[in-house]
């Protein structure tokens, strides 16, 4: 979104807040879409955020424009949203765009690849920087445009059912992961990715089908169960720094809407996002030592590891380049971005983070 837009319509945000709906919306028609999403309704954190860019919607509006929110598998499956947008079937959905790296590798750069943003980064590269633009004229691709509706922040790195001390372990290790990408840069450490749903994963580590799976975080996975039935959990998630999670909108169906209507899509796109991240921040760390206290074995990846890990997704990307023209357009620019980023967090954020983990409060 272009800062001026959203300065133009940030305020309608208060509104929601406020509990009143701005006049102006009082002579636009009545108007129903219908959102999918990729995520069980179980997850008050990520599924959440689309309830609360309907509820935004609904209030803005005066009651006349109303989304109602579709779990994962309801309408369509979980990865199957997209297609959904795209011909029209739904005029929107809530996912992560990284699920839909098999139809282009230039969709991950819309949520996160291996050692990329974090979520303040990836803020700022979307809203000041190319990334919102990139991403929608790629996206126009697919008859779709896309806004935030969400982060996690730096995710966990997994639970698995047995230790990984080095390299070697993750040789024929079963793991399911988010999107093909983190997949194929396991798989140059010997790991077989599965790719699963979110309210499917808790079986099939009880069952053993997998020996490890991802998902997000202390909150979401101790709700999901993960901590029975796997006792290990790694950190950092390298692949995820700061994943956003997107609207994509049926572009024919956006085109038709009022300037109004635009207005409260985008307010209510701004406002769901924030809540996301701060829901997260707020819960997880209630989540961890719940989890700790329950014998979970919380550790590290080693620095061999992310080396590794960090060597192999340069490969990965270099091949990506000479496969996907507009993955080489926007990875290019999304490094540039990053370079400064790192660079300024270097001297302030990491800084005071590293001082203040060290201090007793």
């Amino acid at each position: 979104m272009e800062r001026r837009s959203f300065v133009r319509h940030a305020g309608l945000a208060g509104i929601v807040a406020a509990g009143a709906a701005p006049a102006v919306v009082h002579a636009q028609t009545n108007l129903r879409w219908r959102l999918a999403s990729s995520f069980p309704k179980s997850l008050d954190t990520i599924y959440g955020g689309a309830e609360v860019f309907a509820k935004a919607v609904k209030a803005m509006s005066g009651g006349k424009f109303e989304i109602s929110v579709h779990a994962g598998g309801e309408l369509m499956p979980p990865f199957g949203v997209v297609d959904g947008v795209q011909s029209g079937t739904v005029e929107m959905c809530h996912t992560v765009p990284y699920y839909f790296y098999g139809k282009n590798p230039a969709f991950a750069l819309g949520s996160a690849i291996p050692f990329g943003l974090n979520a303040r980064q990836m803020t700022a590269w979307m809203t000041h920087g190319n990334g919102r633009k990139l991403m929608n004229e790629f996206y126009a691709n697919y008859n779709m445009l896309s806004m935030a509706g969400g982060n996690t922040g730096t995710q966990m790195g997994g639970w698995f059912r047995k230790e990984v001390k080095s390299v070697a372990d993750f040789k024929g290790l079963k793991m399911r992961l988010g999107g093909g990408l983190v997949g194929e840069v396991m798989q140059k450490l010997g790991a077989v990715p599965q790719s699963i749903p979110g309210g499917e994963i808790y079986q099939s580590l009880e069952k053993g089908t997998i020996d490890a799976a991802e998902w997000v975080g202390p909150y979401d996975d101790q709700k999901l169960g993960f901590n029975k039935v796997a006792p290990f959990y790694y950190y950092p998630g390298w692949w995820e720094g700061g994943p956003e999670v997107d609207f994509f909108i049926n572009r024919k169906a956006y085109d038709a809407l009022t300037p109004e209507y635009k207005a409260i899509i985008e307010a209510a796109s701004a406002l769901a996002s924030q809540d996301m991240l701060a829901k997260y921040d707020a819960l997880n760390p209630t989540a961890l030592k719940q989890l700790v206290a329950a014998k979970t074995k919380v550790l590290p990846f080693s620095p061999a590891i992310l080396d590794a890990s960090f060597k192999a997704s340069m490969e990965v990307f270099a091949a990506n380049d000479a496969k996907s023209p507009e993955w080489k357009k926007i990875y290019a620019d999304m490094r540039a971005f990053q370079r400064d980023q790192v660079l300024w967090f270097r001297f302030a954020e990491n800084r005071f983070d590293a001082f203040m983990a060290q201090q007793k409060l």
